[in-house]
């Protein structure tokens, strides 16, 4: 049994890291949109690396873009239950740092793209990978702590079994 100031100082962590990435995802985003125009685009590493303004109406990497309205409704209510079963994940878990890293940096990113679909109906992409003809799909702050958190939970959860 963890004593309780020990608790109190991963929950307080936890609830740190995830408002980090939240202000970091949100400041990014409002950098794009003061500074370019949708599709703009801008070589950061010629051949390799764009910063490029998209809107992404889908899940991550823009799977299932859409505009239709139960598109924008479904994406909100995947988001609240997903906050929801984070956080109860990380209550209920070890909260080692595996758990405490991977359950704030999915919480931080899942919050920063449900502010963007609240407010806009879309998630503002812009971090821009490709190499030759192979291009990945634009993506944000959020998506890559989502995709890091993801994968920090996933090591966690290996090593337990």
């Amino acid at each position: 049994m963890q004593e309780p100031s020990t608790n109190n100082s991963k929950v307080a962590g936890f609830f740190i890291i995830a408002i980090v990435v939240f202000v970091l995802d949100q400041l990014s985003k409002n950098l794009v949109l003061a500074n370019f125009s949708l599709n703009d685009s801008i070589s950061v590493i010629p051949g390799f690396f764009n910063l490029t303004y998209v809107r992404n109406t889908g899940a991550a990497f823009g799977m299932l873009a859409g505009q239709e309205s139960w598109r924008h409704l479904f994406f909100q209510a995947v988001s609240i239950l997903a906050l929801g079963a984070i956080v109860y994940l990380f209550w209920t878990s070890r909260r080692d740092a595996l758990a405490l890293w991977g359950a704030s940096l999915v919480f931080g990113g899942a919050a920063g793209n449900l502010v963007d679909r609240i407010r806009f109906g879309y998630v503002i992409d812009f971090l821009d990978f490709f190499l030759g003809r192979y291009h990945w799909p634009a993506f944000n702050v959020a998506d890559s702590s989502i995709t890091i958190g993801a994968c920090l939970l996933a090591v966690k959860f290996l090593r337990e079994k």
